[in-house]
């Protein structure tokens, strides 16, 4: 079993800064990519940042220049950091992973609201 744990959400005003975290924890041999999506209400879930385990990453257009994903082997964590939030950065925003031999996991969400 596997579990990935989010923290670092909350309510920012525009311009500000936050950074998530999420922690994988369980049997885990290796991970292959984790990533961050995001959720806004009425809208689809849509993809934020991904960092692969050759440490190779991707990010939407929306994002670029403004948020920086990392990752803690060690510690099977992945790190974002939001700067410069707008408005529309405003969704649910949730952690996944690739767990070799074990599949895809999701993280419960965690609210981001950036608003003045």
């Amino acid at each position: 079993q596997v579990q990935l744990v989010e923290s670092g959400g909350g309510l920012v005003q525009p311009g500000g800064s936050l950074r998530l975290s999420c922690a994988a924890s369980g049997s885990i041999f290796s991970i292959n990519a984790m990533g961050w999506y995001r959720q806004a209400p009425g809208k689809q879930r849509e993809l934020v940042a991904a960092i692969y385990s050759t440490d190779s990453t991707n990010y939407a257009d929306s994002v670029k220049g403004r948020f920086t994903i990392s990752r803690d082997n060690a510690k099977n964590t992945v790190y974002l950091q939001m700067n410069s939030l707008k408005p529309e950065d405003t969704a649910v925003y949730y952690c996944n992973a690739d767990i070799s031999a074990r599949g895809y996991y999701w993280g419960q969400g965690t609210q981001v609201t950036v608003s003045s």
